[in-house]
């Protein structure tokens, strides 16, 4: 059994940018280091279909908007450092955005969907003159499972990520067979350090949002800003639920649009980090609870997006930021109000029962849409439960207990909507496709 502190170092981390082509860069980064500054000739990436939905159309940080997997894949060739975990692009400049975008023009860059693979699988493959280096992070995104230097193993050279094999997918195993009583135990256990780092991530979720409520600045669809815009500024308990829902997606706009600003991610997703602190620490503030009672109901609610996200899967066609953290959230807010275990489960119940249908159809501009819908109806769900309204009994998808609920939301999200990543992919190559035949008919 693991530790609280052993879980929030696993499963609630930094992240610059979307996780998705943070991977892919991860994964290039890594096999990069093995061959020293040999010129590139090639890389080859192929990806499951959930990794390649959700990186293709997301902005990269520090390149005024460029998006992609591609990008990610050519600026990790260029400047990245796989000893910086999910933040693996933070040395970016503009030179290496320049050199990164000039060897995607000579074909040098390619990526490529495997839809036979499911979940969080990168594989990278990195070409020089001399050697061929390849790496392989499946499981999570930070989970390098392979590296290979011309054909032989060279996993003893221990990555950032390699340490114990697999700290992260040890701990998301473990949590897939816990009751969710036994995992929720855990907010009994965190020390002034897991404070500390708690609040760290609200403070840095916090800023990203702040940027994303800038009226000076352009960030994203700009949801933030124009939810803000109509629940006004005043610190009125009846528009509460409307700044929880600005401020969540005002972030997620921030760090869509490629905002040079890390998150604290929760469950391997910087939108579940959002969707699972914020809302959270927004009720936190209004009530003027201590920053120790804040930082409990934080960590209860990462440990239920955790929870959640172990039977439906680190990658989904459900979305995970509005349905696994909302849920999350839910439980978080109830637990800060209440200190009830029992109201915390039925607001995430309440939670599922709404949005367990919401699809994932990548990461991009319209997921602030997503995480600020996840914010507002977690905060709906806890306050439904707190003023005395529960379900009355199994119905729907919801069950007798926290733990067939999920299950049920699970079996949706894996049996009843497998074909809806390939569905999705379909579009988003037919799209490539018509734009890559217009722009060759220009020329």
């Amino acid at each position: 059994m693991f530790s609280a502190k052993e879980f929030l170092r696993s499963e609630v981390t930094p992240a610059l940018g979307c996780t998705e082509p943070g991977a892919v860069a991860l994964a290039v980064a890594r096999a990069r280091q093995e061959i020293g500054d040999e010129s590139v000739r090639f890389v080859e990436v192929t990806v499951s279909g959930s990794i390649y939905k959700n990186g293709i159309a997301v902005s990269i940080p520090g390149t005024q908007g460029l998006k992609g997997n591609v990008i990610a894949a050519a600026l990790s060739s260029v400047c990245g450092n796989a000893e910086y975990g999910l933040e693996v692009l933070k040395d970016c400049s503009r030179e290496a955005v320049q050199q990164a975008q000039k060897y995607i023009d000579q074909g040098k860059i390619k990526v490529l969907p495997d839809m036979n693979k499911n979940g969080v699988y990168v594989k990278a493959v990195v070409t020089t003159d001399q050697h061929v280096s390849e790496c392989v992070i499946e499981g999570s995104h930070t989970n390098i499972v392979q590296v290979a230097l011309d054909g032989k193993s060279r996993y003893e050279l221990q990555g950032i990520s390699e340490k114990n094999k697999s700290d992260v997918k040890n701990i998301s195993d473990q949590i897939k067979t816990m009751a969710y009583r036994d995992l929720a135990r855990l907010i009994n256990d965190i020390d002034e350090e897991d404070i500390e780092y708690v609040m760290e991530g609200v403070r840095m979720n916090m800023e990203i949002a702040m940027l994303g409520l800038d009226p000076t600045r352009k960030t994203g669809l700009g949801v933030g800003k124009t939810v803000m815009k109509l629940a006004g500024d005043d610190n009125d308990f009846r528009t509460l639920g409307d700044r929880i829902k600005a401020i969540s997606a005002a972030a997620s706009d921030a760090r869509m649009s490629g905002a040079a600003l890390p998150v604290m991610s929760s469950a391997g997703s910087g939108n579940h980090g959002i969707t699972a602190i914020l809302p959270v620490a927004t009720v936190g503030k209004y009530y003027q609870k201590t920053r120790e009672e804040i930082a409990r109901a934080i960590v209860l609610s990462h440990l239920s997006t955790s929870f959640i996200k172990s039977r439906m899967g680190r990658l989904s066609p459900v979305c995970g930021c509005s349905v696994a953290a909302g849920a999350g959230a839910a439980a978080g807010i109830a637990y800060l109000l209440s200190q009830d275990i029992c109201k915390a489960e039925k607001a995430m119940a309440i939670l599922v029962s709404n949005l367990v249908g919401m699809i994932c159809d990548g990461a991009k501009d319209t997921c602030a849409l997503k995480v600020g819908t996840g914010a507002y109806e977690a905060y709906c769900a806890a306050m439904m439960v707190l003023e005395g309204h529960e379900l009355d009994g199994p119905q729907g998808v919801v069950d007798e207990t926290i733990e067939k609920t999920v299950e049920n939301a699970a079996a949706i999200n894996v049996e009843g909507m497998k074909n809806v990543d390939r569905i999705i992919i379909n579009f988003i190559l037919n799209r490539y496709k018509e734009e890559v035949s217009a722009k060759n008919a220009v020329s």
